[in-house]
């Protein structure tokens, strides 16, 4: 290949790729996430990466989102078969960008052979063809939960979200945050009882969710171009600012319903509204953790009652770390029936760069090992591999040094991978069945026997998990 072939091999712009201790950091946020959705009895499912197009877009359900659809790319040999490989139609495919969409298509796809309400959760990667930025990314994944119902779906499907956001967060333990909820009625009730044009609705709701990024100026100003009136952009700013306790924000609310006209969807909203937190508190999650914030709103078409969003206090700038609600058409639009469902999407990806860019969360260590066994001589490998093994069924990760290089160098490089100890066993140590074990942390290292090293060096891992807690 001449030099002026070079192939660039860069990772394509917002497409990420993890160093080994920011891809074990991900696992273990995963398996975090995993343990408690399995908590609530969620089971996992994967869909498809690819779907169909008309499935993505049906209804509204793209939203704003840029989808990258498929198409084959053949090789010079065979361009005469283009046409039978492409798509058309209703054959048109393209990569998710949500888990929801491909969720109720998975739905009505298994609809007998599943036992509702069917409650799953799915951790996949997700693809959207959005401009790459800082913790924005093109491919990232999504930890999701949702639960749907055939016909109907307790609300208090609604109120074990916030306390499955809360466990997730506390056990995570990356600081005080706040779960924001609403409910979609009681926006759409609000804005009918004001005079907004039934047309405009959706279009004054999506406009209202962009207040915390666009701010007050250019929210009125786009409520003005949907024609409303200077009294009702004024009506509607004011109310979506309501603050207070829960209790506070609740009792203004149904005040507000009865002097109004047209409230019966507003009216409705509130009371799902309380019930949804009558059911947060039995669930014991702490005030402090949850508020009413009529700002929320989700832009996504297909929420119909309860919205959440959960942000970071003090990081408010990282934007929702988890958010969802309640649909009620988005799986019955494919089937014809009506499948009520809530549910919840973390954005991993984008969640975990941007709290390790804000020191919140630190990268794992490049290995999982704790323990390297040095190889000091080659007519000892034997021993080395013995030892490992015992290591390992006494349920420790250890790597064998299988490199003739010096002693030095191989601490050297059990430092670098943030190994904390290292097994030395020379000719001496062998026939005492003794060993050297080293602490690359301290510098101490002590003589052990072979026999008794698991235990020693569990002692010594529990307590250094005791101080790195």
């Amino acid at each position: 290949m001449a030099k002026t072939d070079k192939i660039n091999y860069s990772c394509p712009s917002g497409f990420p790729e993890f160093l080994p201790g920011e891809k074990r950091l991900e696992s273990y946020l995963m398996d975090t996430i995993r343990e408690v959705f399995e908590r609530y009895g969620f089971t996992p499912i994967e869909t498809p990466a690819v779907e169909r197009l008309e499935v993505l877009q049906a209804k509204g359900n793209q939203g704003d989102n840029i989808v990258y659809g498929l198409s084959p790319i053949l090789p010079p040999n065979r361009q005469a078969e283009k046409e039978k490989a492409g798509d058309s139609g209703s054959e048109e495919r393209a990569l998710k960008f949500d888990q929801t969409v491909p969720f109720a298509a998975y739905i009505a796809r298994h609809l007998n052979d599943l036992n509702f309400p069917f409650a799953r959760y799915q951790m996949d990667v997700v693809f959207r063809g959005e401009r790459a930025k800082d913790g924005r990314f093109r491919q990232f994944r999504q930890c999701d939960i949702d639960v749907v119902g055939r016909g109907k779906l307790s609300l208090l499907y609604d109120a074990q979200i916030p306390a499955i956001i809360a466990e997730i967060f506390e056990a995570i333990n990356i600081g005080d945050f706040l779960i924001r909820i609403n409910n979609r009625k009681v926006l759409t009730g609000f804005f009918a009882s004001v005079g907004v044009a039934a047309e405009n609705i959706v279009s004054c709701i999506r406009i209202v969710d962009t207040a915390e990024k666009v701010g007050e100026t250019k929210v009125k100003k786009a409520l003005y171009e949907i024609s409303l009136s200077e009294s009702q952009v004024e009506k509607v700013w004011d109310f979506t600012k309501i603050k207070g306790t829960v209790d506070d924000v609740l009792n203004k609310l149904k005040s507000m319903a009865e002097i109004l006209d047209n409230s019966e969807v507003l009216s409705q909203g509130i009371s799902e509204l309380e019930t949804v937190i009558s059911g947060v508190r039995n669930l014991g999650v702490s005030d402090q953790r949850f508020c009413i914030d009529l700002s929320i709103a989700r832009g996504l078409d297909y929420y119909t009652g309860t919205v959440y969003e959960t942000t970071l206090i003090g990081h408010e700038a990282l934007g929702s770390i988890c958010s969802g609600g309640r649909y009620e058409e988005l799986v019955g639009m494919f089937i014809g029936e009506k499948m009520p469902g809530v549910g919840i999407s973390i954005g991993l990806t984008r969640l975990m760069s941007r709290l390790l860019k804000a020191g919140i969360l630190e990268s794992f260590a490049p290995t999982p090992a704790t323990v390297m066994v040095v190889n000091m001589q080659e007519d000892l490998m034997a021993t080395y591999l013995d030892v490992s093994q015992q290591l390992r069924r006494s349920g420790m990760n250890v790597i064998t040094s299988f490199d003739s290089r010096g002693v030095g160098k191989q601490l050297q490089q059990a430092d670098k991978q943030k190994i904390p100890f290292c097994i030395i066993i020379g000719s001496e140590e062998a026939a005492a069945n003794m060993c050297s074990l080293k602490d690359l942390r301290t510098g101490e290292q002590m003589k052990v026997p072979i026999a008794g090293l698991a235990g020693v060096l569990k002692q010594r891992l529990a307590q250094q998990l005791i101080i790195n807690n």
